[in-house]
């Protein structure tokens, strides 16, 4: 694989597909992360062992049905999530604001997590002060996403089972000393979380990563591997390390993660989960920078240099670490799980439904290019997208159901139907808005 801008702005050559299990590894290393502890703590600091398994199982089969239905079409395709786009309902200068979205996303979950790392380095260290280690995390990360996604996958499949194999022995050893019915029935330590706000949470807490799958399952041969690769992780990231983190912070009374692991498994135990936010901020980090590239592109016709564009990104989200971008985590995720859904939910219409450059697309797959024209915008779908976040905002303000789910589902059948619509108005088969041949 080569570090020339990682095919941002291009077809993943067949020649440059990756095995099944190096993207296997980046999938459960994107999941089974600190923040995945953080969210579940937070589940089980406000909710029952049960209540949050519920919660867990409805947000991963969100996860896992968008995961698989976005990573399929970019294994085909063989493109990122923000180039995919562009042939799936949002048009040239759609992908731009997705590419902006995204990024300033995933740039956020990069403070997110960058803030545990660095807070965990001080707690074991106790030397310089959490600034300086947020400082100099950061950075460090940022020079390994610099050097591609190759090393990202080489680190996951280091640190990925050292980090489950942490969590286990913390849950142990907590298991040592109490039975497990005991937590099963316990009730939570800290005020009461609703049901409803739980889903989005968990969906919420990955809907920016079940996105940005097409941005490295686009490496994979096929939807068979994809399906794979989108199950083991969302169930074993998701549902595993969120119980587990239930049942920790039951026995603990905190939610705060560094505290749970030096209370079970002590220093190893902190280090080795501190050190694993790398594998997951790196794949921030990464798909931030794709989709800054598309964005840039979209918007002024040129191509950027992937190193400085990468620094320029890490530099943002280490700045955001160091001013403690950590105290939003829960309103932040509220966020996500309202805003981005519709976008999947569009896209995945797009091109499975309607199935309007599937194709262009089709045409132009053996040769490795792309198609010749883009759409520049489809109105359609931005006036979609807008309404299906105030629905979830809507939704989320008087508690109606479950707001991420219900800004998805919205955004799916509003576009469908409201595209069917103009095309039958319009007396056509196939709805195409003005097109442009400067699609890079």
């Amino acid at each position: 694989m080569t570090n020339d801008n990682d095919y941002s702005l291009s077809r993943i050559p067949e020649g440059a597909k990756e095995p099944f299990w190096q993207i296997l590894m980046v999938r459960i290393g994107a999941i089974c992360c600190v923040s995945q502890l953080v969210l579940g703590a937070t589940l089980g600091y406000g909710m029952s062992f049960w209540g949050a398994f519920w919660a867990t199982m409805l947000g991963s089969v969100i996860l896992q049905v968008l995961s698989w239905a976005l990573g399929t079409a970019a294994a085909r395709e063989g493109l990122s999530t923000s180039l995919l786009s562009r042939w799936a309902g949002l048009g040239k200068n759609g992908s731009a604001i997705l590419g902006g979205v995204v990024a300033i996303s995933m740039v956020g979950w990069f403070g997110v997590q960058n803030c545990v790392f660095a807070e965990g380095m001080f707690d074991i260290t106790g030397v310089l002060n959490y600034p300086i280690w947020a400082l100099i995390t950061g950075l460090g990360i940022t020079l390994l996403v610099a050097a591609g996604i190759r090393w990202i996958a080489r680190f996951a499949s280091i640190f990925v089972p050292l980090f489950i194999l942490a969590v286990i022995v913390s849950a142990v050893i907590v298991l040592q000393d109490h039975s497990l019915i005991e937590f099963l029935n316990s009730p939570h330590p800290g005020p009461e979380l609703g049901f409803g706000a739980a889903v989005t949470i968990v969906a919420g807490g990955f809907i920016a990563g079940a996105i940005c799958t097409p941005d490295y399952s686009r490496y994979l041969k096929d939807g068979k591997q994809v399906f794979w690769m989108t199950l083991v992780g969302t169930f074993v990231g998701e549902l595993g390390m969120n119980l587990l983190a239930v049942i920790l912070c039951h026995a603990t009374g905190t939610q705060n993660v560094t505290d749970i692991m030096m209370a079970t498994s002590g220093v190893l135990g902190v280090i080795i989960v501190v050190a694993s936010t790398v594998k997951l901020n790196d794949i921030n980090l990464y798909s931030s920078g794709l989709g800054i590239a598309t964005m840039i592109n979209a918007l002024f016709n040129v191509k950027v240099n992937r190193a400085a564009m990468i620094w320029g990104l890490g530099i943002v989200g280490t700045v955001l670490s160091m001013v403690g971008v950590i105290n939003y985590f829960q309103s932040f995720l509220t966020l996500l799980g309202v805003a981005i859904p519709p976008v999947a939910g569009i896209m995945v219409i797009d091109y499975y439904l309607l199935r309007r450059n599937r194709a262009e697309l089709e045409e132009t797959r053996n040769d490795g290019t792309l198609p010749k024209r883009v759409e520049k915008w489809n109105p359609i779908t931005i006036v979609v997208w807008i309404l299906a976040f105030v629905v979830g905002e809507v939704s989320s303000i008087y508690s109606i159901g479950i707001p991420g789910l219900n800004s998805l589902v919205f955004a799916g059948v509003v576009y469908y139907i409201a595209m069917k619509a103009y095309g039958a108005a319009k007396k056509v088969d196939v709805v195409k808005f003005p097109e442009t041949d400067q699609v890079l």
